[in-house]
């Protein structure tokens, strides 16, 4: 059994339902565009238009077969979470948006298995959701690292009934960087690709590390997307700065040895890194498929590093599995 932990997927019947169903989102509009559909939630600036790669499920499948990949676990699309919405259209939204993940994993025969979405705009609503997810079957969701989708911080008191909610379920928890980092100078070159995702992930991770979020919710399986976003790096830094105020803030060192990562790192060497800091027992493989910046032969990384064949059972499913409470 291999399994992918980290990618993404737009069911096509999904797209279609909220085409049927736009004048029950009144927030939302939604432009044809490229053969495809953008979002504009609340207003603000459309969205890429949904890219091929996220709907077309038999390529999917394909590119596992040939990456000898089992099972993928699946989220939706960040970009279109409407997490910008009112609580209220956002519940609604994500409900929606989890009954198509849900039935995706019929589709395939059990080859996708999907996270759930909640409205992190409304911590209670998003709870509420969380909890009517678990009783659906999922075992986690994925949420962005900024709430509202433009700002924000998970360490908010407001999302401490999600939290809470995550805590007494088990559940899952993806943090994902959002599309926009929220800093211009990483708007050229491809630069919000290349570095913004992860300074973003970066300091919404420290900020629910120090917080003590970490700690204090520690049955929530909180996993952190490309590699840990730099944390094996910087790691010294956090430490020497908690010494500096231990009484301000939590430990940052016991927080990392909490949490969960994957393998999409590009670079061998990076990759060793991680292990080296947090073991192998707390990564997973992960492609980001189906996006250009993701790995599209995820498995090949872990035959440039030295593992044993345990660690690398682990990697390719073992975690994954028991993070699902399936058994490996």
């Amino acid at each position: 059994m291999i399994i992918d932990a980290h990618a993404h997927l737009v069911p096509p019947a999904l797209l279609e339902e909220l085409q049927d169903r736009k004048t029950e989102f009144p927030g939302v509009t939604m432009t044809p565009k490229d053969g495809s559909l953008s979002f504009s939630f609340a207003g603000k600036k459309p969205t890429r238009p949904v890219s091929p790669g996220l709907t077309n499920l038999p390529k999917r499948l394909a590119w596992m077969d040939e990456q000898g990949i089992d099972r993928q676990v699946v989220a939706g699309w960040l970009d279109m979470f409407g997490n910008d919405l009112s609580g209220t259209e956002g519940a609604a939204w994500a409900r929606t948006i989890n009954r198509h993940m849900k039935q995706a994993e019929v589709d395939s025969d059990g080859r996708f298995i999907g996270l759930a979405v909640v409205p992190t705009q409304d911590g209670a609503l998003a709870a509420e959701v969380l909890r009517e997810a678990h009783a659906d079957g999922f075992s986690g969701v994925m949420i962005g690292t900024q709430p509202d989708n433009g700002g924000g911080e998970l360490d908010a008191p407001g999302l401490d009934p999600f939290w809470a909610a995550a805590h007494e379920l088990g559940s899952i928890v993806a943090i994902h960087p959002v599309f926009d980092a929220g800093d211009s100078r990483v708007r050229d070159f491809g630069m919000p690709n290349a570095l913004g995702r992860i300074t973003d992930s970066l300091i919404a991770i420290t900020r629910i590390i120090y917080s003590g979020h970490v700690e204090k919710y520690d049955a929530a399986k909180i996993v952190v997307g490309i590699g840990g976003a730099a944390l094996p790096y910087v790691i010294g830094r956090l430490r020497h700065n908690h010494a500096l105020h231990p009484e301000d803030m939590a430990d940052p060192v016991k927080a990392m040895s909490l949490l969960y990562y994957d393998t999409l790192v590009h670079e061998p060497a990076a990759l060793q890194l991680l292990i080296d800091t947090v073991g192998a027992d707390r990564i997973m493989l992960g492609s980001d498929m189906p996006f250009p910046i993701g790995d599209p032969t995820p498995r090949a990384i872990l035959d440039q590093i030295s593992l044993s064949d345990e660690a690398r059972s682990s990697i390719e499913s073992g975690l994954a599995l028991k993070l699902m409470g399936q058994p490996t």
